[in-house]
């Protein structure tokens, strides 16, 4: 699938260029998000994982985010301090502990998302549903490949 064509390289740098600027941007909204509420950008992703994934134990947000276990317990501390999470007994294992989100807190990041979230659908609708499947084939595979290396540099 890969022709070497000059065309195909300009693209490529292009892509290349574009996935940084977004990555750039990404991280600059989220540490604008976070600052408005006093937490760090690594706080409101976590945040965000146990908001799709619902409660977690430290061991699967260690693995969900890459980062080391010891890093993860001290990010559960300072959002339980902040009174974003707390920790419960896990319903099966009262071994294992989960990290459960305070709905009520969640809540309050919401409006800071609505106009980025309103203008990002208003881009979907520039797109047809078969570019959109290529975009998020696109995005679900080099979202892996940064796990991966994000893993690769925490081990």
């Amino acid at each position: 699938m890969s022709e070497q064509t000059p065309h195909r390289a300009e693209v490529i740098s292009a892509l290349t260029e574009a996935g940084r600027d977004s990555s750039a941007a990404a991280v600059a909204f989220h540490t604008a998000v976070a600052a408005k509420q006093d937490l760090g950008a690594t706080e409101t992703k976590t945040l965000d994982l146990l908001q799709r994934h619902g409660s977690l134990t430290a061991k699967e947000l260690a693995e969900f985010s890459g980062l080391a276990p010891a890093s993860v317990t001290g990010l559960i501390d300072r959002l339980e301090r902040k009174g974003y999470v707390r920790r419960v007994k896990h319903p099966t294992d009262k071994r294992r502990v989960l990290v459960e989100p305070r709905p009520e807190k969640l809540a309050e990041l919401a409006p800071l998302f609505d106009d980025w979230a309103r203008e990002v659908h208003e881009l979907y609708e520039e797109f047809t549903t078969e570019q959109l499947e290529t975009v998020t084939r696109f995005l679900t595979g080099a979202t892996a490949r940064q796990r991966a290396a994000t893993t690769r540099l925490t081990e």
